[in-house]
């Protein structure tokens, strides 16, 4: 089976192939696509059904496209949608994480745990043409109190799992089993086999 992945991000493209590795994935970066969609969605679901249909709308192929971010319960669920764009939307590339990061940090400095809860919410959207199918997968951490790990990217390095490790402290293998964007995905595996 054939996806369009709705987007640019290539290490997200490449945890997105390692999960779906039975389909043949295609990027923006492939077919030379540069539109960028405005997330103007006000929850990860609405964004992921918006970029999913906009890029099938020029391609014509079936789109994957995924919102996600991270919910501090502390703060009401914040950044939530603006998780990327927080610092503002000139800042919303995988470079300026490690700015975001250290944003999250001296906000919440001096916090208990309990007080650093947090989950990490993916919604994907797949859509062909006629119908769509959402998955959405959560995880549940705490706010580390450092910056730690060099595997992930995005806010893996302060996402601390109940076990004591940042997200960016697994392996990319480890991530995959546990990652937000893999229940999110295999949910949408399901529905997409139960047609064929």
């Amino acid at each position: 089976m054939k996806i369009l992945v709705a987007s640019g991000n290539e290490e997200k493209v490449k945890e997105i192939k390692a999960i779906l590795d039975k389909w043949e994935i295609i990027t923006l970066n492939d077919i030379k696509n540069t539109v960028e969609v405005i997330e103007n969605g006000t929850t990860f679901e609405e964004n992921a059904k918006k970029k999913a249909k906009e890029i099938y709308e020029q391609t014509l192929m079936p789109c994957l496209a995924d919102d996600s971010g991270i919910c501090i319960k502390e703060y009401g669920g914040w950044p939530g949608v603006k998780t990327a764009r927080f610092l503002g939307e000139d800042k919303a590339s995988n470079q300026y994480a490690r700015q975001r990061n250290k944003f999250i940090l001296s906000k919440m400095q001096g916090l208990e745990k309990e007080k650093r809860k947090v989950d990490y919410i993916t919604s994907i959207a797949y859509y062909n043409g006629t119908e769509f199918k959402i998955g959405t997968g959560i995880l549940s951490g705490y706010i580390a109190t450092t910056c730690r790990g060099e595997n992930g990217f995005g806010f893996d390095e302060i996402f601390e799992l109940e076990e004591g490790k940042t997200i960016a402290e697994l392996s990319k293998e480890e991530k995959n089993v546990i990652s937000s964007r893999k229940k999110a995905l295999e949910e949408i595996k399901r529905q997409i086999n139960c047609q064929n």
